[in-house]
């Protein structure tokens, strides 16, 4: 029986594993949906806000929320009738730093 991993081994990867991320990565690929989850890394927002935020109509903006949201990114909550949404996945700040660290050794 294999022992559980430790925080340095990995699993192994194989083409399942590579065709999940690259939906999650697809699913992050929008200008608009990494407004939504940068703003959400600061905690939980209304839709309206996001909305205001994005700067784009309400049912755009819902359907790409329903993208991050189908994707396990984000989670959202109604409380009469506003629906607020939190990121479930915080490790994708670390995707919005190696982005970053990609565009500046590009220039």
């Amino acid at each position: 029986m294999r022992q559980p991993m430790t925080k340095t081994e990995s699993a192994p990867r194989n083409r399942l594993d590579f065709r999940q991320q690259a939906r999650v990565l697809k699913a992050l690929a929008n200008e608009a949906r990494l407004m939504i989850v940068d703003k959400l890394m600061e905690g939980e927002c209304s839709a309206g806000a996001l909305t205001k935020l994005v700067g784009l109509d309400a049912s755009t903006v819902s359907k790409h929320l329903a993208v991050l949201r189908s994707h396990g990114i984000v989670e959202d909550r109604r409380e009469g009738s506003t629906v607020y949404y939190r990121l479930l996945t915080p490790c994708v700040a670390s995707f919005f730093n190696c982005a970053s660290e990609v565009i500046n050794r590009e220039k």
